[in-house]
């Protein structure tokens, strides 16, 4: 899948005497231009500035590590637009004008009415006096009830930007007040992309096939990724490698899963135990066997169904090639039972006193699954002939 290039923000690096600053807390977008992932908000957010539409209040939910706090600051930056001195302060949570607050831990009905008292007073320097209430659904019951009069009526001078990861526990009363925009997970190619950026900046390399992992242990949220980057980074290592990330993260060996599948594709229990005890000689645990064994089976099934130019299977390089191959000793069908006795013996396991029998019983049912096919196939046969004969 091609890569778009993109300039993204680099704030200053620490320098020796002073404390490292995260990964994510370095690259976080400081503009409308260099949001990532979320392009569409950041446009109309913009757009809603040009045209003097601005509502007073505004909702930003989706899960943790999408940007909602980064495009609450860079929206209120835009708003309070005045010097670089003031963009910086808002942009690292220090205006006195943006005001960020913690709904976890400010979250009583005393912290809103404060809050409320001190909205009365006009911005010191910009135009608007903004405040970004962070998680703000763990604000209690008596809080949102005296928010609400001031979101209902609030002074002039006065924007609200609310975030949080869990939407449905806000009051429709507060909901109803608000713009509200769903912030999506960002995708792993653009997760991948900017990892690379970050790591070239960092003056380091790393293979093309370690970008894409850790894009997809990010999971959608880029905070998540670039602080997976952040632990490689520590290392000390000049090239991050796939080893590297399998080593600190604790995964199962990608090449030693392989193994594993080709010898199911054989159809031969031997060498598909084999290559299971080597997997928990690396000091993979069982149950981290069944996880990688379902999401390598889902990519196979994938390209065994939608063939090898779909864009459903998030892989690049080398290992898709690899895959591409590979689904070719499969079907789609018979990869959905595998699939479903994968999940089947993960749960068994995780009540059971020995897991390890479970996952060998397993392996030897996957590599011996179209033997037992057959055999199904002929009881059925000769069930319906004694049918017939009756």
């Amino acid at each position: 899948m091609p890569r778009t290039s993109r300039r993204f923000p680099v704030s200053r690096h620490y320098t020796l005497g002073m404390s490292y600053t995260a990964l994510a807390r370095r690259y976080r977008s400081t503009g409308f231009d260099d949001i990532v992932g979320q392009e569409p908000i950041a446009k109309t957010l913009q757009a809603a500035i040009k045209a003097d539409r601005v509502a007073h209040a505004y909702l930003f939910t989706g899960t943790r590590g999408v940007g909602k706090t980064t495009m609450a600051r860079v929206f209120a930056k835009a708003l309070n637009d005045t010097t670089p001195e003031i963009e910086q302060a808002i942009m690292s949570g220090q205006d006195t004008d943006v005001i960020e607050i913690d709904g976890a831990s400010n979250n009583s009905v005393d912290d809103a009415r404060e809050l409320i008292a001190n909205s009365v007073y006009r911005p010191m320097k910009g135009p608007y006096k903004i405040y970004i209430i962070d998680e703000v659904h763990m604000l209690s019951t008596a809080a949102f009830n005296a928010l609400l009069k001031t979101m209902e009526e609030p002074p002039e001078h006065v924007k609200f930007i609310l975030c949080t990861t869990e939407s449905h526990k806000l009051p429709a009363t507060i909901q109803s007040r608000c713009q509200r925009y769903d912030f999506r997970a960002i995708p792993m190619p653009v997760i991948a992309d900017r990892l690379g950026f970050v790591v070239k900046n960092e003056k380091l390399k790393a293979e093309p096939e370690l970008l894409s992992m850790v894009a997809r242990l990010g999971n959608g949220s880029m905070r998540d990724a670039l602080s997976i980057m952040d632990r490689l980074m520590a290392s000390g290592e000049k090239k991050l490698t796939v080893e590297l990330l399998e080593g600190l993260m604790g995964l199962a060996p990608r090449e030693l899963v392989g193994t594993l599948i080709d010898a199911f594709a054989d159809g031969d229990p031997s060498p598909a135990l084999d290559a299971a005890g080597k997997l928990i000689a690396t000091g993979t645990g069982p149950d981290q066997v069944f996880e990688s064994l379902i999401e390598r089976l889902r990519d196979l099934m994938v390209l065994s169904a939608c063939g090898p130019e779909t864009t459903l299977v998030e892989l690049t390089g080398d290992a898709r090639n690899d895959e591409i191959e590979r689904a070719k000793g499969f079907d789609a069908a018979g990869i959905v039972h595998m699939i479903a006795l994968c999940e089947n013996a993960q749960r068994a396991a995780k009540s059971s006193p020995n897991p390890r029998a479970l996952m060998d019983a397993l392996i030897v049912r996957l590599a011996m699954s179209e033997k037992l096919a057959d055999v199904t196939t002929l009881v059925a046969q000769l069930q319906g002939a004694g049918a017939g004969k009756a």
